[in-house]
C-alpha cells in the first residue's frame, strides 16, 4: 500500500512523501491496528505518524522523536487530492 501524503511545515515550503510497506507496519505496530482500518477514519495523529516514518524511509531530516516533528508541522493531508484553488481550463473551439 502506497500513499501520498503532503506535509505542511511551519517553517518551508510543503512537500508530499509516499509510504511503504516498512512504514504501513511501523504503523501498525505502534496503533496496534491492521492498516485496513486506515479507510474507515483516518485520524490526524495517524496521518502525521505516516508522514514522520516516510519522511525518514525518504532521508528527509525529522527531529528524532515524533513529538517534536508534530511541533514543526503545521498540517499533513492526502498528497493525491486536487488543488485547493483548481484553475479553469482553456478554452477551446467547442467551449
Amino acid at each position: 500500500m502506497k500513499l501520498n501524503i503532503k506535509v505542511t511545515p511551519i517553517e518551508g515550503d510543503p512537500y508530499v512523501v509516499q509510504t511503504n510497506l516498512f512504514t504501513i507496519v511501523a504503523w501498525e505496530r505502534k496503533f496496534k491496528r491492521p492498516a485496513s482500518d486506515m479507510g474507515s477514519a483516518m485520524g490526524a495523529e495517524w496521518m502525521a505518524y505516516l508522514a514522520y516514518e516516510a519522511c525518514k524511509q525518504n532521508n528527509i531530516p525529522v527531529p528524532i522523536t515524533f513529538d517534536d516533528f508534530l511541533k514543526k508541522i503545521e498540517s499533513v493531508s492526502d498528497g493525491d487530492s486536487e488543488p485547493e484553488n483548481p484553475t479553469d481550463g482553456v478554452p477551446t473551439a467547442d467551449s
